[in-house]
């Protein structure tokens, strides 16, 4: 079976050892893995992953461009990654970045709300939401107790605001808040184009909750991510098989929902 990650991060081969430690300092992990391509690529081989949805996120409006460019010359070196650009509340003209996105051959976009310090359901974003609906998809980190820039109630809003937006709920919609996410999130998505990822949340929830998260928002909804640097593709593959799911369900959870998000299918 093909399996894809729809969540990865890497970085510049100069500054990857660097990012790799701050992003462990914010989330307070021993993170191990080397966060290139090139690592992430072969990673995921000795798993079984053969593809992967990569990004990385802009702190500042300043670095957007020079993080969609090096996005997009990694997916050219790497015939397995399909690239999502990011984008910046903040930024000037965010039309003309999304055109140059488009162009540079990224597949969509990918924000952070509580690295990038703006609401999920800023003005400015819910702007760039009505630009890029039905034109590209976007991956939202979701969740932090110590935040509530991506609280999953903003995320509610989003989608009661956009229900053509297509939008992929990072960590089951709500990183160290699941419950919550769940609350208010499981009536929103349906007869939205909202689906949920798997990354960083599996080992937290254990066997039982991540299963019945599955079964609530239904696994037509639920796509894998492993978050590689901070996950590895084998031990984020391992605890999803244990869940003992169908081969139909595993299809949909590994591969077929990535290619609706991305409209492959």
């Amino acid at each position: 079976m093909e399996i894809m990650d729809f969540h990865a991060h890497i970085y510049p081969d100069k500054i990857a050892s660097k990012a790799v430690r701050s992003v462990g300092r914010f989330y307070g992990l021993e993170m191990n893995e080397l966060g290139t391509a090139e690592a992430l690529v072969e990673n995921g081989r000795k798993a079984g992953v053969s593809r992967f949805l990569v990004h990385s996120v802009a702190t500042v409006p300043a670095q957007v461009q020079n993080i969609n460019n090096f996005i997009a010359d990694e997916c050219k070196a790497h015939t397995e990654l399909t690239g999502f650009g990011t984008m910046h509340a903040e930024m000037d003209n965010p039309l003309e970045e999304i055109q140059r996105i488009e162009g540079l051959g990224l597949k969509g976009v990918k924000i952070h709300p509580d690295t990038q310090h703006f609401n999920i359901d800023d003005p400015k974003m819910m702007e760039i939401y009505d630009l890029i609906r039905g034109r590209l998809p976007i991956v939202i980190h979701c969740g932090d107790y110590r935040y509530s820039y991506s609280h999953p109630k903003r995320l509610a809003a989003v989608l009661c605001n956009f229900p053509d937006l297509t939008v992929v709920a990072a960590h089951f919609g709500g990183w160290s808040v699941w419950d919550l996410a769940l609350e208010y999130l499981e009536d929103k998505v349906q007869g939205t184009r909202c689906f949920l990822d798997t990354s960083s949340s599996t080992a937290f929830l254990g066997k039982r909750r991540t299963l019945e998260l599955i079964k609530a928002y239904g696994t037509d909804r639920i796509l894998f991510g492993t978050d590689f640097p901070m996950w590895s593709a084998k031990s984020e593959l391992q605890r999803v098989m244990s869940l003992n799911l169908s081969p139909s369900e595993y299809e949909q959870i590994f591969i077929g929902n990535a290619k609706r998000v991305l409209n492959e299918d």
